[in-house]
């Protein structure tokens, strides 16, 4: 059927092989492969303060984004409104426009509008009274603003509004602004970057290496119109039944559904804490690469990242660079408050707003301290390059303890494992995958022209997947990118994933709830992305 003509199309261009080295690049800008925007032209030093705005610099990006998911199989009727699944497409149009200051002793300012029109609204359903009763977007909602009743409308927001100061080697950014780390990320996917309240502090006086410390207050959602807490889950405040606030909080699909507004407050706890965040990059040891990363949340958790790649330069134009990141998770307060699962299934509340006793059971039986998040990551991967080509094999092994915590678009096995739209760091979770890359232009085959696919197998605890909502899945994905010299500024991509998930558990028995007879976890989607600077 129609699946495998659409499998068979993949494969046709995965077999030309597959990129990831890719960006759009323009005479100011260039758009990277995870879609950040660096400015490759920007306004420097100027003599007043009128030239400041005299000599700023205003950038254009206009984009449109569609989504079409394909189920498996339709659950019409599940009790959750938020995990039903329909056949559905998503589309958004817009763009943003930023403007940036010249640099006046040191001081400069940069302010960004970013806005998206639904042109499609399908994705929600509601009765005569106007009561939403499904709600099918998934991850294509950030083409839109989700209302607080789970509606779609358009969206317009200053996303980005900081000041800056720059001394020597060291540079300053306080306000709404985008962070790329390990944990953290601007994630320019969608229709408007993820970004945050923050004060960033970056230095580079040390050779080789580049430090920043960071001061983090609050959050913005793609799909979100208002900056937020960083961590807390607004599942309603009266009633654990009332999921209209979710927009109000953090509802990122990495979000600890245990820390929500409601439990941290009665733990006596602040529904909006500020994060620390410390990274340090050295590269003083030729082919080495290390990395260290510190996030802290007081009262709720801190964790601890190191990661070395070494690049080892082999006959011919091949090299091959062993890489390892270690994450741990230290629990500071959040494991009494909303457990050691994300599902927040061990703090589970029913519709009626009371305690759920079976998913409680089932997720206090089945985390080994279910009320710490203390938890770990090894990560390992290979990366062999030769020119155009890339290959990398990647494996992740999270500990036997807590879910690991990331809700801030930042992956924690990004580049090793994770694979688009997926959630692969639930406790006691192994992960494979292997990528491709190919650049046809740089090979010289087909100008303008690079693909990248990955393949990836996902294997949970089956116990703790029922208690997460997951099941194990294999994930083939590929991306391609197109640039026509006859339109300049401009980029084409293609997405595909197809996702071959078992069948979810269900039933309450505290040990392992019963596999479903009918998939509702296999999907494949399809993502089409013209992006145009001006």
């Amino acid at each position: 059927g129609m699946k495998l003509v659409n499998l068979s199309i993949v494969a046709a261009a995965t077999c030309l092989l597959a990129t990831s080295a890719h960006a759009l690049k323009t005479e100011d800008r260039v758009i990277k492969d995870n879609y950040q925007v660096e400015y490759t032209k920007a306004p420097g030093a100027v003599n007043s303060i009128g030239e400041m705005f005299t000599e700023g610099e205003v950038y254009g990006r206009l984009r449109s984004n569609m989504f079409w998911y394909d189920w498996e199989n339709e659950d019409l009727t599940n009790s959750d409104l938020y995990k039903r699944t329909h056949d559905n497409n998503q589309w958004g149009m817009g763009g943003s426009l930023v403007y940036k200051t010249g640099f006046f002793n040191g001081f400069g300012a940069t302010v960004g509008f970013y806005g998206t029109v639904p042109m499609v609204n399908e994705n929600t359903v509601s009765n005569s009274a106007g009561t939403l009763t499904a709600n099918y977007g998934k991850s294509g909602k950030d083409t839109y603003r989700t209302r607080a009743d789970g509606t779609e409308t358009s969206m317009g927001n200053f996303a980005e509004a900081y000041g800056e100061y720059k001394n020597g080697k060291t540079d300053v950014k306080v306000g709404r602004q985008g962070i790329d780390s390990i944990m953290l990320a601007t994630n320019d996917t969608k229709m408007i970057p993820n970004t945050f309240e923050a004060a960033i502090v970056e230095n580079k006086d040390i050779p080789d290496t580049t430090v920043r410390a960071g001061y983090i207050t609050s959050q913005k959602l793609r799909d979100h119109q208002l900056f937020h807490s960083i961590l807390a889950y607004d599942a309603g405040q009266t009633s654990i039944a009332v999921k209209g606030d979710k927009v109000n909080g953090n509802d990122d699909a990495g979000v600890h559904k245990g820390l929500t507004v409601y439990n941290i407050r009665a733990a006596g706890g602040d529904v909006d804490p500020e994060m620390v965040l410390l990274t340090a990059s050295n590269k003083s040891i030729p082919n080495l690469k290390l990395d260290a990363e510190f996030v802290g949340i007081n009262d709720f958790f801190n964790t601890v990242i190191a990661e070395a790649n070494y690049k080892i330069k082999l006959n011919g134009d091949w090299s091959v660079t062993p890489g390892v990141r270690y994450l741990r998770q230290m629990d500071d307060g959040a494991g009494a408050i909303g457990g050691a699962a994300l599902s927040g299934n061990v703090v589970a509340f029913n519709s009626s707003g009371n305690p759920d006793a079976a998913k409680r059971a089932n997720a206090r039986a089945n985390y080994t301290n279910p009320d710490s998040v203390d938890g770990s990551i090894i990560m390992a991967r290979i990366v062999a390059e030769n020119g155009p080509l890339a290959l990398q094999v990647g494996y992740s092994k999270i500990a036997d303890d807590a879910d690991i915590i990331a809700p801030w678009r930042g992956f924690p096995t990004g580049g090793y494992t994770r694979s688009m739209a997926q959630v692969d760091w639930i406790a006691n979770t192994k992960n494979w995958a292997v990528k491709a890359t190919y650049d046809f232009g740089k090979a010289g085959i087909i100008e303008g022209f690079k693909v990248a696919a990955d393949y990836e197998n996902m294997n949970f605890d089956e116990a703790k997947a029922y208690s997460s909502g997951f099941s194990d899945r294999n994930i083939f994905h590929v991306d391609m990118w197109k640039t026509f010299k006859e339109i300049p500024n401009t980029e084409f991509k293609f997405r595909f994933a197809t996702v071959n998930a078992d069948n979810l558990y269900s039933g309450t028995t505290p040990t392992l709830g019963t596999q479903a007879t009918t998939d509702y976890a296999s999907y494949d989607e399809y993502r089409f992305e013209i992006n145009y600077l001006f």
